[in-house]
């Protein structure tokens, strides 16, 4: 399971603008609000998570796919969706 993971990773993060904006936007999402709800600012935690979320969607729109929970949240409504960059829209 974390192989499939890992490939399915892999070859959804392909350019190298949206590589860095998830090495970047990853921690910023996850890690950095935490430490800011520990210093209780959480204000400064909110918008750390959404900024981090907008960089990994900015990722992914470079990359021209839609992002992981887009994707899930497309397939539930039956719409189209692009999981890879280099194969048509499904669904």
């Amino acid at each position: 399971m974390l192989k499939r993971f890992l490939t399915n990773y892999a070859a959804r993060h392909r350019h190298p603008v949206n590589i860095a904006l998830h090495a970047i936007g990853l921690p910023v999402t996850f890690a950095l609000p935490v430490w800011l709800l520990i210093e209780q600012r959480p204000w400064w935690a909110l918008a750390a998570f959404v900024g981090g979320y907008a960089m990994q969607f900015l990722g992914h729109a470079i990359e021209g796919n839609d992002a992981g929970e887009t994707v899930l949240v497309k397939r539930w409504l039956g719409l189209p969706y692009r999981e890879f960059a280099d194969s048509p829209p499904r669904g």
